[in-house]
């Protein structure tokens, strides 16, 4: 049968006009189905409706020419390949193909006309073309009159492979329009056969760079359309959901009453209005399925803890999942806590943790007698047994895969799904929520708890480290605490720790009388523990480390942070690690110690960095430095990026798509179910988060 797809088709069966062996080329491209060919649309265009005289044509421009072949031979020095002299009225040029195959020797007989496109360049015999695109005319032979389509392609599928198929799918395909003209005109948006005839064939007069800028009125039917079917995968998705059974935890308001009123603070609007929504949803008897975002240090352990204990009261059990951990061993620290004033137990399961304990935290868990765990991804191994699990809350998850988080899903019982809540520090920018996550209820918190100091940031060329130093000693024997952080080497971990461990000498030896500490990823977790202990009871006043530190760690007395190679790192992690400090109430500094020169994305970066600390509006900058592809951790996620629409530039698609997609499942499901089948095929799930 051949190799499968992921949506269950095979590319081997081939369709007609198109062999089994063809079809498994195509399948490399996504094509699987004829319908596919109509949405494979050009990467760009190439202009031969004209012919460039060869003493005209400009280096590093592509042309078209037509001459007479005057020789052609196959030459084996510097190493083998094709080389024809092509001559017109104007002067002669060289053409070479180091990878050629005998048709193409063939069709360079001596006499013969023939017409070449490619990129002029200067050559040890003067002008030349390397690989250029060859086909033998007639003399006078007519030329196109449009633009010619350049198609994304594979090895064995050649570009007039592609062109006769789409053609002939566009001959057969039914280009029926699912979109109510009304919305197109509204939107002024031509119908879908004159967008995708308009971009595979452009008419004469076509604007070349509205077509190549994807500007043109077809590229942004298109882009409508497509963000229309994420939007209704995405919304079907949610409603599918929503029809499964959940177990209903209404509030009962003694344990979460217990909590809040031994709080030593209040919660903040934001966090009661979370709560609130995080509350309503549990009571539901379908899975909730909420993301609460919200800056660094803005609360969300207690809102977490607080549905935690929803689901508890009402007999049901709930787990934390945390990515490292250090930030595991946090969560459950602070709701141990909280919690144990109230006579309630929280089962800690990590890989770290000694045989005999945690076997016999399992057995408690499958018991039932213990109702609240928190944990890493040991969370959801095989023998971790939850058999009344309703809530699952996975901390910021984005950082796991979609296996993981729904591997947490599963540990509930049979034909009841768990409430999942998932919580992120990074906050997820406005166009990208409505898009990437409008599967979604999104919770926001918005506002800081009080008591917390703005921090400052200052930017430091690293030919000054030794002031920063010297900031570092006055801090500490000032009675602060203080952090260095050491760069980001993705080539090598290796590296990454000799550098901290080289850092963590250098202060030893510069700063004698503190005491310096030292964290990275490759310390055993009791001797991470041990280092982080001894930082938050104030008896090391240093802490070197590497990014193990980025999320979770809190100690109020630490008011200084120091990252080296700053340009190394992302808007999201630097916006993190700033967030380890300012957790107090004195003054706080992040110092961002960078090299030079910079590139043009380093310095917009660390530019946010210095002019911003509020974290939607970083979150937004990043989505457009970075692209929404990295931003969602698209590798990870399940989350395909959008083949055509930018969430920038047509951002102004997304609302009018989003409302249509509401209005099409309610009252034209069928018509839905058309543009989706166009779309994905039998592929829907890969449009989900």
């Amino acid at each position: 049968m051949g190799s499968r797809e992921p949506g269950g088709r095979s590319p081997a069966q081939g369709w007609p006009g198109v062999g089994g062996q063809l079809a498994g080329r195509l399948a490399r491209l996504d094509l699987y189905r004829q319908e596919d060919l109509i949405l494979h649309l050009p990467l760009r265009y190439e202009d031969e409706t004209r012919l460039t005289p060869i003493a005209d044509a400009r280096h590093g421009f592509p042309a078209q020419i037509e001459g007479e072949v005057v020789s052609c031979e196959v030459t084996l020095r510097p190493r083998r390949q094709l080389v024809a002299r092509v001559r017109d009225a104007s002067g002669t040029l060289v053409a070479r193909w180091l990878n050629f195959y005998p048709s193409q020797q063939k069709q360079l007989s001596v006499g013969r006309s023939v017409r070449l496109f490619g990129e002029v360049r200067g050559g040890f015999f003067g002008d030349e073309m390397v690989h250029p695109r060859l086909r033998p005319v007639e003399p006078g032979e007519a030329l196109p009159d449009a633009l010619t389509p350049v198609y994304p392609t594979t090895a064995g599928v050649g570009q007039a492979t592609l062109r006769k198929l789409i053609d002939l799918a566009l001959r057969t395909v039914a280009l029926d329009d699912p979109i109510p003209p009304a919305v197109c005109s509204r939107l002024g948006l031509p119908g879908f056969a004159e967008a995708v005839r308009a971009l595979h064939h452009p008419a004469p007069d076509a604007d070349p760079a509205a077509l190549e800028n994807r500007e043109h009125p077809a590229w942004r039917r298109i882009k409508f359309e497509e963000l229309l079917v994420q939007q209704l995968s995405l919304r079907r998705a949610y409603n599918a959901r929503r029809a499964l059974g959940a177990a209903s935890l209404p509030p009962r308001r003694q344990l979460t009453q217990a909590l809040l009123s031994q709080l030593a603070f209040s919660l903040t609007g934001a966090q009661q209005r979370a709560v609130a929504e995080i509350s309503a949803d549990l009571a539901a008897a379908h899975p909730m399925q909420r993301l609460l975002q919200g800056d660094v240090g803005s609360g969300k352990t207690v809102v977490a803890a607080l549905a935690m204990l929803q689901a508890a009261e009402n007999g049901w059990q709930a787990a934390l999942m945390a990515p490292t951990e250090i930030l595991a061993e946090q969560h459950y620290r602070k709701l141990h806590d909280w919690l144990a004033p109230l006579g309630i137990e929280v089962a800690w399961l990590s890989g770290s943790r000694k045989k005999r304990e945690r076997e016999a935290e399992l057995a408690r868990l499958h018991g039932g007698e213990l109702l609240l765990a928190v944990g890493t991804h040991a969370l959801i191994e095989d023998p971790v047994a939850m058999p009344k699990l309703a809530l699952a809350v996975v901390d910021e998850q984005h950082r796991f895969g979609v296996r993981q988080r729904l591997a947490l899903r599963e540990k509930g019982q049979a034909g009841q799904r768990p409430h999942m809540l998932m919580m992120s520090a990074t906050p997820i920018p406005r166009t990208l929520a409505m898009t990437h996550y409008a599967d979604l209820d999104v919770s926001v918190l918005d506002e800081l708890p009080p008591g917390r100091t703005p921090i400052r940031t200052r930017l430091v060329s690293d030919g000054r480290r030794d002031e920063v130093v010297g900031r570092v000693r006055d801090a500490c024997l000032g009675g602060r605490q203080a952090y260095w952080v050491c760069p980001l080497i993705e080539e090598s971990e290796a590296l990454q720790l000799q550098t901290a461990v080289d850092t963590f000498e250098m202060l030893s030896a510069d700063l004698p009388e503190l005491n310096v500490g030292l964290i990275h990823g490759r310390l055993k977790a009791d001797e991470k523990a041990a280092t982080m202990a001894a930082f938050a009871a104030g008896d090391l006043q240093v802490l070197v480390a590497t990014t193990v530190i980025e999320v979770g760690v809190d100690v109020p007395n630490a008011s200084l942070m120091v990252i080296e190679h700053a340009e190394r790192f992302g808007l999201a992690q630097l916006h993190q690690l700033r967030g380890r400090v300012g957790r107090g109430t004195a003054e706080s500094v992040c110092i961002l110690i960078y090299a030079q020169p910079l590139s043009e994305t380093a310095r917009a970066r660390l530019k946010v960095i210095y002019e911003q600390t509020d974290g939607f509006a970083i979150a937004s900058e990043d989505l457009h430095i970075r692209g929404p592809g990295e931003f969602v951790g698209a590798r990870q996620s399940g989350v395909p990026l959008l083949r055509f629409a930018s969430l920038e530039e047509d951002d102004d698609l997304i609302e009018p798509a989003r409302a249509l997609a509401e209005r099409m499942l309610a009252r034209e499901p069928k018509l839905a179910e058309r543009l989706l089948t166009r779309w994905v095929g039998g592929r829907e799930g890969l449009l989900r988060a």
